[in-house]
């Protein structure tokens, strides 16, 4: 995993390797707005490793002490039908994921729901207006002009407050982005990801429940928890789009795994304030 934060005197990347409990293939970024000029963490964030309140979550859970197992349960493509039972499962089990969200036409009526998770202590992260492929990675200024639409229509359910953590669709080695934007499209956006203060985040865990096939509950089951073992820290992909009704069913028993196995819950954001 690498890790990119910036310090006095320019860019500083650490490499955290697997012996630091991070499994090959979770991307992190950190922008400028992780650290000021003096190194701290940034006003924003709380200090000491604690919740982190520029999410917008309203009721955040402590953050895991440290030398903890963590996950981050995260979701991408809501909010939607099938949010409602996700944020069930989750206040069922008392504990905190970050939904990486949209804002189109087709979810319009479910934008409220934003407010629900923000208030039950979830953190509301970026992912995009459209999520088209072919409009979004034609080139960066198309990302960043659909990434500003998204902030437009999310703002009536963050009052005031503004996310930091972005996912990149389709995540930050994607390869179909090539076709629109050109073979340097995802490093040149990572690299202004950071210039404008935001974490971009890709996942070591996958519950593969939007690659195509609609998958059952045990499926799911058995794609996060195999991808899971031995890992330290997870940051698991998982949707609430309108056609992974199964990703809620099977919620609670992955929720049941992860505390049976020793893991703490976790926002993105308090992942990233552990490893500062």
């Amino acid at each position: 995993m690498q890790l990119t934060v910036r310090r006095r005197g320019g860019w500083v990347r650490l490499l955290l390797l697997a012996a630091a409990g991070m499994a090959a293939g979770l991307a992190f970024g950190w922008g400028a707005a992780g650290f000021p000029a003096g190194g701290g963490p940034s006003p924003a964030l709380s200090s000491g490793g604690g919740p982190a309140v520029s999410a917008g979550a309203e009721s955040v859970p402590d953050a895991p002490p440290p030398g903890a197992k963590r996950v981050c349960l995260t979701f991408d493509d809501g909010p939607s039908r099938t949010t409602p039972a996700v944020l069930e499962a989750l206040a069922d089990a008392g504990v905190p994921a970050t939904f990486f969200v949209v804002a189109g036409e087709s979810n319009e009526r479910y934008l409220p729901l934003i407010r629900q998770a923000r208030q039950e202590g979830h953190e509301i992260a970026l992912h995009s207006a459209s999520h088209r492929y072919s409009d979004i990675y034609r080139s960066a200024d198309a990302f960043w002009a659909d990434i500003e639409l998204l902030r437009e229509r999310l703002a009536p359910w963050l009052e005031g407050e503004e996310p930091l953590c972005l996912r990149f669709p389709g995540g930050s080695t994607n390869t179909v982005s090539r076709k629109y934007g050109g073979d340097g499209i995802m490093a040149e956006l990572k690299e202004q990801a950071e210039a404008r203060g935001l974490r971009w985040v890709d996942w070591n865990v996958s519950a593969e429940d939007a690659a195509g096939e609609k998958l059952s509950a045990d499926a799911i089951l058995r794609n996060v928890t195999e991808g899971s073992a031995g890992l330290e820290n997870c940051v698991v992909l998982m949707h609430d789009s309108p056609s992974t009704g199964t990703t809620a069913e099977a919620l609670p028993a992955i929720i049941d795994w992860y505390k049976d196995n020793g893991y703490a819950f976790c926002t993105v954001s308090q992942l990233y304030d552990s490893l500062a």
